[in-house]
Formats: C-alpha cells, sequence, structure tokens
C-alpha cells in the first residue's frame, strides 16, 4: 500500500526491532475514525467513510454559518431598526475570535504533535497565491487604519464598534496570512474532524465578510454626499487628514473583498487535503519558468502593457483631479475595444493547438487543478454578470451614443474573451507538460565554449563583450528553433495573455473604476443596487485576471 510507505521519511531507532512483526509505517499512519462506521471490517474502507462523514459534517456546519451570518446581513439591508450594522459587526467578530482561537490552536498545537504533517502538497499554495494573500491583506490592513481613523475623527457621531471591530479585523487578517503563508500545503493527519471544522469555519467567515464588504455601501454614501456638499449628521472636518482618510477609503476597498476570496480558495484547498495521503511513486517533475522560445509574444505583450500604463496614468490623473471628461472614458474603453479581440482571438489558435497536438491527458487526482478550473470559471461570472446588466442599461436607454457603443462592445467582447481564455486555460492545465531531452551538439558547444573561455580570460575588451553577446543570440534562436511550431505558437500565445491579464488586473485594482463612474449604469438601476453589483462583480473580476496569470504561466511552462 502506497500509504504506508510515505512514514519512511522519518524513521525512528526505536521501531526497527519490532519491523519484522509489524509492518512499516503502520504506526505513524493516523486512520480516521467516525462512530457511524465503527463497524467496518477494512481499516481502509472505515477510513474513507470516516473521511467523507468529516467532510460532511464540516460542510454543514459551514452552510449554517453562512445561513445565518446572510440572514443578519439581509435584515440589517431590508430592516435597519431591527438589526443595525453594530449587530452584524458584533456576529463577525464573534466568528472571527473563533477562527483566531482555532488558528492559534493549530499553530501550537495540531501542527507540532508527531506525525501531523507527513505530506505536504506541492500544488498548493503557490507563491503567487501566497504572494497575492500577503499583497490583499497587507492593502486591507492599510483599510482597516484609514476606517479607524476616519471613525476616530467623528468620534462624537460614530459610535464605538465601528473602532473595534477594524481592530480585531487587523489582527484576524494578520493571524491568517501567516497561517497560510506557512501550511497552505500541509495535509495534516491528525485531529481530522476539528480541524475540518475550524477550516470550514474560517471559510464561512470570508464569506461573510465579503458578502458585507459587498452589500454594505454606509461610509460610501457618507463620504459621497460629503463630497457633494449635502448636509449630513456627521460631516468630516476640512482638514487633509480627513480627506486622506476618505480618498484611501474608497481606494482600498476592493482590496478586501479580494483577500476574502483568495483566502477562501487556499482553505478550501486546505481542507480538501486534510487525511490525504500522497504516496511516493507518483513522480512530480515540476517544469521550470524558462523565457526561452518566445519573441513575439512579449513583445505585443510589452507594447499592450505599456500603452495601458499610459492609458491608466491619464484616467487616474483625470479622475483624481476632478470629475473625468467624456474624452477620457472614450479612451479608457476604446483601450479595452482594442485588446480583447486580439486576446480572444489568441485563445482560440491556442485552443485549436491543443486538439492538433498529440499530448496526453493528466488523469491524476489533484485537488489544487480541479479548483483552479472552478474558481476560473466561477471568478468569470463577475465579469460576465456585469457586463450583461450594461448590455441591458446600454441598449434600454441611447446604444448609438458614441460612448455608449464604446461600453456595449466592451461588455460583449469581455465576455467573448473571458470564455474563450477560460476554455484555452483549462484545457492546458489538463495536459501532460513535454519531456524532451537536450541536444547532445548542444552540450559539445557549450564545453567548447569553456575551453575558449578559459584561455581568454586575459583581458575583456569591447570585442569580446559583441562576441559573447553573439553567443548568447545565436544560443536563444537555436533553442527557439529546437521548438516544434506547436510549441512556439503556444508559449507565444501564453506569455503574451499573461501580460495582458496583468494589465487588465493592475487597471482596476490601482485606480478608479470607470465603470462605476461613467454614470450610467448607476443612474439606470441606482446608486444602491448597482454599488451591489459593481462591488460583487469587480472583486471577481480582479481575481480572475490575478488566477489568469497563474494558470497560463503553468500552461506556458508544460508547453
Amino acid at each position: 500500500m502506497s500509504d504506508n510507505k510515505v512514514s519512511r521519511q522519518k524513521p525512528c531507532h526505536h521501531c526497527k526491532n519490532r519491523s519484522a512483526s509489524v509492518p512499516p509505517g503502520t504506526s505513524t499512519i493516523h486512520y480516521e475514525k467516525f462512530w457511524l462506521y465503527r463497524h467496518c471490517s477494512s481499516v481502509q474502507q472505515r477510513d474513507r467513510q470516516a473521511q467523507k462523514a468529516g467532510q460532511l459534517f464540516s460542510g454543514l456546519l459551514a452552510m449554517n454559518v453562512v445561513f445565518l451570518g446572510s440572514a443578519f446581513i439581509s435584515s440589517m439591508i431590508f430592516n435597519h431598526v431591527a438589526i443595525t450594522l453594530a449587530d452584524v459587526w458584533i456576529l463577525l467578530s464573534i466568528l472571527k475570535v473563533l477562527c483566531l482561537c482555532w488558528v492559534i490552536y493549530y499553530l501550537l498545537g495540531t501542527s507540532r504533535q508527531p506525525h501531523a504533517v507527513l505530506y505536504r502538497d506541492s500544488h498548493a499554495g503557490p507563491i503567487w497565491v501566497r504572494g497575492s494573500v500577503l499583497l490583499f491583506g497587507s492593502f486591507s490592513i492599510l483599510l482597516n487604519v484609514f476606517q479607524i481613523g476616519y471613525s476616530a475623527i467623528l468620534i462624537q457621531c460614530k459610535s464605538r464598534v465601528e473602532i473595534v471591530f477594524p481592530s480585531i479585523e487587523i489582527l484576524f487578517i494578520c493571524t491568517q496570512a501567516f497561517f497560510l503563508w506557512h501550511h497552505s500545503k500541509d495535509c495534516v493527519q491528525v485531529q481530522h474532524n476539528f480541524t475540518r471544522c475550524g477550516l470550514m469555519l474560517t471559510i464561512a467567515t470570508n464569506l461573510l465578510l465579503w458578502l458585507l464588504a459587498v452589500t454594505n455601501d454606509t461610509t460610501h454614501m457618507e463620504i459621497e454626499s460629503q463630497l457633494r456638499n449635502d448636509t449630513t449628521s456627521c460631516t468630516c472636518p476640512n482638514t487633509t487628514l480627513c480627506k486622506v482618510f476618505q480618498k484611501g477609503y474608497i481606494l482600498l476597498y476592493p482590496f478586501n473583498t479580494e483577500f476574502c476570496l483568495v483566502c477562501c480558495s487556499v482553505l478550501y484547498v486546505m481542507w480538501k487535503n486534510v487525511g490525504r495521503r500522497i504516496g511516493h511513486h507518483v513522480p512530480h517533475v515540476k517544469p521550470k519558468f524558462k523565457l526561452q522560445g518566445v519573441v513575439f509574444g512579449p513583445l505585443l505583450g510589452v507594447i499592450a502593457v505599456i500603452v495601458g500604463i499610459c492609458v491608466f496614468m491619464i484616467y487616474q490623473v483625470q479622475a483624481t483631479g476632478s470629475t473625468a471628461s467624456h474624452q477620457v472614458f472614450v479612451m479608457y474603453y476604446s483601450y479595452y475595444v482594442v485588446l480583447l479581440p486580439l486576446m480572444s482571438v489568441g485563445a482560440v489558435i491556442g485552443t485549436i493547438i491543443h486538439a492538433l497536438e498529440k499530448r496526453e491527458l493528466d488523469t491524476l487526482k489533484n485537488p489544487t487543478r480541479s479548483l483552479d478550473a472552478i474558481l476560473l470559471m466561477g471568478a468569470a461570472l463577475g465579469q460576465i454578470g456585469m457586463s450583461y446588466f450594461s448590455i441591458v442599461a446600454i441598449v434600454a436607454t441611447d446604444p448609438r451614443d458614441l460612448l455608449n457603443s464604446l461600453i456595449l462592445s466592451h461588455s460583449v467582447l469581455l465576455i467573448f474573451q473571458n470564455i474563450t481564455q477560460n476554455v484555452f486555460i483549462i484545457d492546458g492545465l489538463h495536459r501532460q507538460p513535454f519531456h524532451n531531452p537536450t541536444p547532445p551538439r548542444k552540450e559539445e558547444e557549450m564545453k567548447e565554449e569553456e575551453i575558449h573561455e578559459a584561455h581568454d580570460q586575459r583581458s575583456v575588451s569591447m570585442l569580446e563583450l559583441g562576441q559573447e553577446i553573439r553567443k548568447v543570440s545565436i544560443s536563444y534562436i537555436q533553442s527557439y528553433s529546437h521548438l516544434s511550431w506547436k510549441r512556439r505558437v503556444l508559449r507565444e500565445i501564453s506569455f503574451f495573455l499573461v501580460l495582458c491579464n496583468i494589465i487588465l488586473w493592475i487597471m482596476p485594482t490601482f485606480g478608479a473604476h470607470p465603470v462605476f463612474e461613467n454614470g450610467l449604469e448607476k443612474s439606470f438601476y441606482g446608486y444602491s443596487t448597482w454599488f451591489a453589483i459593481v462591488n460583487f462583480g469587480l472583486p471577481l473580476a480582479v481575481f480572475y485576471r490575478m488566477h489568469s496569470v497563474g494558470g497560463l504561466l503553468e500552461v506556458y511552462m508544460t508547453a
């Protein structure tokens, strides 16, 4: 059995004498037990049934917590008197304290038990996911600091809960980020059900924090009314510090929802890996990232990034200085209308090449890859949903206007681009990587170059520098020519799409949002309705771009 093999990672000296009578490694495997299946004749069968039961009961726990929190948040929206925002904050604070207690127990107790983490999932928690947890977590902490500062300035008309809640949130974010950075790859082998319940409780808490961020527009409405110089009971004093808190809160608001979504995805993979045993007989060959065999993809991608940064900076200057002009919106949407068809054509060509090539499908069980496909499809719903709402609003008003026709084209192209890119990435993730041996002629050339370098290290001149550059160029061209045309095209397309998704991630993440500021959909649906739609779809759209970059890089490396 493959499960028993891994226990040899940590051999113990006092176990050697009994190795003849006891199968090796059985003492280190903690099979799961559940009272419903205590009469199973086979230990392995009882373990499998107990694992399914543990997942079921922990899932039911999360479902009930989410329904309870959703009922509170919905009641706050439709009945401000009976259930207030402070009541929702108190409920979420209790959940966060419970999650903090479990995380601390896991860090200090569960993970330090003997044979607690015998296996680590190499696919789970890649560096770009953990890096995004730290990035979004840092901005979320800064957001809560701004919220505390804003509430402290207006303490005479603010509740003290509005200072306590962000303080607990900062502690929750720091602890969770530390936990996910160090333990996202763990396959826990002890305290299975307690660990599953703790992970599901943390997932449910993050989902409720995301739901509250999507629907709660109280602070935004308050700041908007103050910027319009409307009379409100709680007015920010005319100081630079208060203006900084206001602008910073609006700018950093999407990062909190991003943090919740990323944490949910990582925690779900950890939940699936509880009790999972990875056999040594499964080889894991992780391809490395090498910038070889690509020329046109990086070139076109860099052009798209440079143009996108210029458009982004011009729009930001206009949007932050005063009300954005009509021409700026035309420029912004025109960039998307030009870029999205190129991305769609590239994804369609890549999918056709996947159908033509003869690579086998990777059918090994991989929870991380399955989750990647689900997240790509689920996160794309954010952009697709917003696009359909925009299409309805434009068609019902005036689709013949220049700006409206650009927004309509942008929405239709965005739907098509999301679908084609998802098909390309998911199909590429399920393909086995290419295995190409290094040509022997290249190794001989490298040896000859080393001999020449050993003899000619007396002086460095411009002529020798030119020769070295020429050698590197020839080596790059040779590596490019060794690839088949299918692999070259796949690499070019993947790298181009990586750079395009990076700029499409930067623009809505670090800047203002024309989808909310052009005024068309906001006037059609109303402020609160469009606020909820944008705050539901925009974080998913940003998460989709970020997640697509990781998937496309993997497609590039396997090609």
